[in-house]
C-alpha cells in the first residue's frame, strides 16, 4: 500500500487548523517531548483504540522518524481513515525546533 505523508512544516500549517495528530510513540518517548494537542494512542494499542479517532476527517501520524507511524498509517487507511505519515517524525519536528512540551500529560 502506498503511504501518503507530509512534511514538518505542513503539518504545522494543519496543526494551526486543529487537525487531528496521533503520536504513536511509547510512553517514555511521549514524556520526553510531544506536540501540543497531539492524542498519544501507542502503536500497539491502535487497534483497540479506533473508537477515539474520527474516520472521516484527516487524522495525521507522528512517531520518532516515520517508521512505526507508517505502520499506524497502513493499518489504519486498510480500516477506511484518511491517515498520513509524518516525514521524519518527532527528530525532524525537533530539529526544525518546533515547539514541543514534556511530561506525561
Amino acid at each position: 500500500m502506498d503511504i501518503p505523508h507530509i512534511e514538518i512544516d505542513e503539518l504545522d500549517r494543519h496543526l494551526l487548523d486543529d487537525a487531528a495528530l496521533i503520536d504513536v510513540r511509547e510512553d517514555d518517548e511521549w514524556a520526553a517531548a510531544h506536540i501540543d494537542g497531539a492524542a498519544h494512542i501507542p502503536l500497539h494499542t491502535i487497534p483497540d483504540r479506533l473508537d477515539e479517532l474520527d474516520s472521516g476527517s484527516p487524522v495525521y501520524v507522528i512517531c520518532a522518524r516515520g517508521g512505526r507511524s507508517a505502520q499506524a498509517v497502513d493499518f489504519l487507511r486498510s480500516r477506511d481513515f484518511d491517515a498520513i505519515n509524518v516525514e521524519g517524525g518527532m527528530m525532524a519536528w525537533l530539529d526544525a525546533q518546533k515547539p514541543s512540551i514534556a511530561g506525561s500529560t
